[in-house]
């Protein structure tokens, strides 16, 4: 199931407005379909994402540590 916050468009401006935490992130197509998720430190992950991916839109939800973030994921992944 998809997290519940806004898509945001994938550019540079958005991986550098990406807080440097741990989270669950959501990658995009343009339309709003799910590409696929993934957990980290949420700048890196986008970095990654905006670097090698296809998407165009992300979403994120903050986590407290490593293990929280894996948790958000299995929720998500479960639904």
């Amino acid at each position: 199931m998809s997290l519940a916050k806004p898509w945001r468009d994938l550019h540079r401006s958005t991986v550098g407005s990406a807080p440097s935490r741990y989270g669950v992130y959501e990658l995009g197509d343009a339309d709003g379909a799910t590409l696929g998720f993934g957990t980290g430190v949420l700048r890196d992950g986008l970095k990654e994402a905006l670097a090698y991916g296809d998407a165009d839109k992300v979403r994120w939800e903050l986590a407290d540590s490593p293990e929280h973030a894996e948790r958000l994921l299995a929720e998500h992944v479960e639904e």
